[in-house]
């Protein structure tokens, strides 16, 4: 009797974890709320989030984003080209003709999302990026959107000044 309360609980356990992950994955997206301009998000330092940006934003950002000797209107386009081929990672708002364009990539093993909001801006010389990485579940992130903003910005090395 008492292995048939245990496989029925570890069968209710494992139905309500498939259930969570089904809701994880199939919770929509609402681009509305998600594409925001990452130089005018007052945020500052967070456990979930990481944003570069130039001068001039609002809030604090978490690091300075680099200067590319390309115009905005190439540097959005180049971002968009890497970033899209980057694994579990699709643009739901936005795009690079508008120099403002935010993705969401998924975590491997869970499919967790989160989103990336990104804007080319003019700067001296060329351009720059202001990127906003933030997880839609949980409190801390354990510096994955630090390190995507960091991977990110390091596949348009070629492009920098």
């Amino acid at each position: 009797m008492p292995s048939r309360i245990l496989t029925g609980g570890v069968l209710a356990v494992l139905v309500l974890a498939a259930g969570a992950a089904a809701a994880i994955r199939l919770a929509p997206d609402t681009p509305a709320a998600w594409h925001v301009d990452p130089m005018a998000a007052d945020v500052g330092p967070s456990d979930n989030s990481w944003r570069a940006a130039p001068e001039g934003a609002a809030g604090t950002p978490d690091g300075q984003a680099p200067s590319y000797s390309v115009p905005p209107d190439e540097l959005a386009v180049a971002f968009d080209a890497a970033v899209l081929a980057q694994p579990r990672v699709e643009r739901i708002a936005g795009d690079p003709a508008e120099g403002f364009m935010t993705y969401r990539q998924r975590s491997l093993v869970f499919g967790f999302p989160d989103y990336v909001s990104v804007r080319a801006l003019p700067a001296a010389g060329g351009s720059t990026l202001a990127i906003w990485s933030r997880s839609r579940y949980g409190k801390s992130d354990f510096g994955v959107n630090a390190e995507r903003v960091s991977t990110w910005l390091g596949l348009l090395k070629p492009l920098e000044q």
